[in-house]
């Protein structure tokens, strides 16, 4: 039998995806959606061994037609089932260069991920919450990985905020047309370096203790959007380290 609830996370690797894939695996069953199988395969395995319900799909997120193949994929393996929540958590092409060594490819990239990507996750996405408003355990939720870049562009970083900017301006227009409705749209910025497995090296905030973020601790503020009463949904929401500057 089908578990009667599941969630979707889009663009799953070894950091904040992955967290959120765990944390969510809690209550839910989960499905994971990631362009290579090499970045959701042994998240699938850990989530199993506790106990939980996974399901690893390869996907191009700004590829619309691996994402209509994933979610009838979805349907054909969790029929009956509805979905409680939606997260976009999908690069964005950090290309961090002069403008001027720029290529119009460039923005393409961070557009394509950024923007169209969530613009088509949320096309499939939202009619399926919407399906789950009078049943879910929760408000049904779309939440969206945002970034510093999402509030303001930095030299280097050009292509990269229209990408996040862009993605923050659909969410916002979500969140006011689906709210009413019951779902709950919101807009997580991430502002600072994140403790991931491939970035131990990297020295964010001159090294300090919880200088980084940490993607468990992330995933439980993506938990606690989701539980929101719908009373007093937050539709943006910042996360940093107690010693970012901001």
């Amino acid at each position: 039998m089908a578990p009667p609830f599941f969630a979707i996370v889009s663009g799953v690797g070894s950091g904040t995806g992955a967290s959120i894939a765990r944390r969510f695996a809690q209550s839910y069953a989960v499905v994971l959606l990631s362009r290579k199988p090499s970045s959701y395969e042994s998240i699938v395995s850990d989530i199993k061994a506790a106990g939980g319900t996974a399901i690893g799909i390869t996907a191009d997120a700004a590829d619309p037609a691996a994402v209509d193949a994933a979610f009838a994929q979805i349907e054909k393996e969790l029929p009956g089932s509805k979905l409680a929540a939606a997260v976009y958590n999908g690069g964005a092409g950090m290309a961090r260069k002069p403008f001027l060594e720029l290529k119009l490819s460039d923005l393409d990239l961070s557009l394509d991920t950024a923007a169209n990507g969530l613009f088509y996750f949320a096309q499939k996405s939202l009619p399926l919450l919407l399906a789950a408003v009078d049943s879910s355990p929760h408000p049904p939720s779309l939440l969206v990985t945002g970034a510093t870049a999402s509030l303001r562009g930095s030299a280097f970083f050009s292509t990269f905020a229209a990408g996040k900017f862009a993605q923050r301006a659909i969410t916002q227009s979500l969140a006011r047309e689906f709210g009413p409705k019951g779902v709950h749209v919101a807009l997580a910025v991430i502002d600072g370096g994140i403790d991931t497995p491939w970035g131990k090296d990297r020295v964010v905030n001159n090294g300090v203790e919880d200088g980084k973020i940490n993607p468990d601790a992330i995933a439980d503020s993506y938990w606690h959007l989701h539980t929101q009463h719908r009373s007093s949904f937050t539709q943006e929401l910042d996360i940093r380290p107690f010693v970012e500057k901001f």
